[in-house]
């Protein structure tokens, strides 16, 4: 899937040419070819396990494979297709993540200054910085945990509410902090939350308006929306189905919901395409400094074989290769973002269920199809050790 391209050639880049060419094979390897057999079959394994329907994308420096399989919708039938947009869940906090960091290289906003500076008596530690949340080390409880402690239950309760940012973290600040500030990675959608009310502060606008203007429109997305509170999904969309919590009961139709209990942190809708360029052009370095960049990509430890930087996931693949990215869990979706570090390669895949720990599990193998090809093979539960990095607490498996 890779392809070389050439022009004229000096004497001396025909001997460096030369040279590459006679270098042993150890000294450049080139990553392998995706196994889209493999990755076929993970999607078909995942509708086994109770999604109706998988999608999966690579983008590899301008090749295209798309698949799909099952269906988009359980009324009409109608064939998924890699094309249908779908909520995308905690990949959402990279989006929000990007804004913040562009706001720094704006000098608008410093990451080791505490939260309350900028938003002041919002949080009862001024210990608390801006890293921190993005870095999920702030120890602000996940409300989400109690939210949806009954999945189906609790999402019928808030599926057409709409939420302030204060009256999430309030539900966060009920709860006794999991880490002092600065400490080890827990993961939290209440920091997320945060994120959104510091864009809303510093900018003055919603945070739908900066995606739009700050990577929407800049990198050309066409499927991506931020149409909280509003209900819709625009367009062609595969429709969400949310598995509830006893075995053999029948799927909800999650689709339409205000989702206003994420926000900032999971309430954009997109599609593969979409993902993948934002992915690549963040990964390249075309969505803020190098600084930043770098800043993003400072990682604690996050789980076995998995590091955390800001509003960024670290996968490291059984092959050695490490891609870069996130899950995403909102009710009646799992979403998987990734690329590699030179953003050459990337993948997105979602299935239109969630509440599912085998589906999610299997989906996460479609990293090791698409990065490490037929070359080697996952090791069995190495990589879902914790909890998802969703939106949907009780979809993710442990």
């Amino acid at each position: 899937m890779n392809s070389v391209s050439a022009g004229k050639v000096t004497a001396f880049g025909t001997a460096v040419l030369l040279s590459l060419l006679a270098a042993p094979a150890h000294a450049a390897p080139q990553a392998p070819d995706p196994d889209l057999a493999s990755l076929r079959g993970v999607l078909r394994t995942a509708m086994k396990q109770g999604a109706p329907g998988a999608v999966a994308r690579i983008d590899d420096e301008g090749t295209v494979v798309t698949t799909s399989a099952g269906i988009a919708d359980r009324g009409t039938e109608r064939s998924l297709a890699a094309t249908d947009r779908f909520r995308i869940g905690s990949v959402t906090k990279i989006f929000s993540a990007v804004v913040l960091l562009q706001l720094v290289d704006e000098k608008k906003l410093k990451l080791d200054t505490p939260v309350n500076r900028y938003l002041p008596g919002l949080l009862p530690d001024d210990r608390i910085t801006v890293r921190h949340v993005l870095g999920h080390r702030s120890g602000l409880y996940d409300y989400t945990n109690d939210m949806f402690a009954r999945t189906v239950p609790g999402f019928e309760a808030v599926r057409s509410k709409v939420f302030t940012y204060r009256q999430l973290v309030d539900r966060s600040l009920r709860k006794p902090r999991t880490t002092a500030p600065g400490g080890p990675y827990s993961y939290s959608n209440t920091n997320f939350v945060v994120a959104g009310m510091l864009i809303e502060k510093l900018t003055g606008n919603p945070v739908g308006t900066e995606y739009q203007q700050r990577i929407v429109v800049p990198l050309g997305l066409k499927d991506t929306f931020y149409v909280h509170p509003g209900k819709k999904i625009p367009g062609r969309y595969a429709r969400g189905y949310l598995t509830p919590d006893p075995s053999g009961a029948a799927l909800v139709d999650a689709t339409e919901q205000t989702a206003s209990w994420a926000q900032s942190a999971g309430a954009l809708i997109s599609s593969t395409r979409d993902l993948n360029v934002f992915l690549t052009a963040l990964m390249e370095g075309r969505l803020m400094s190098g600084t930043q960049l770098t800043q993003m990509r400072k990682w604690v430890p996050a789980g076995t074989g998995q590091a955390y930087g800001l509003g960024l996931r670290r996968r490291d693949l059984s092959c050695g290769v490490s891609v870069y990215g996130h899950t995403g869990a909102v009710q009646g979706y799992y979403t998987y973002a990734f690329a590699s570090k030179d953003g050459k390669r990337s993948l997105a895949a979602f299935v239109n269920t969630s509440n599912n720990g085998a589906v999610h599990t299997t989906m996460l193998r479609s990293l090791e199809s698409a990065f490490c090809g037929k070359k080697t093979k996952a090791v069995r539960g190495s990589s879902v050790s914790e909890r998802a990095e969703a939106v949907d607490p009780g979809a993710a498996a442990h």
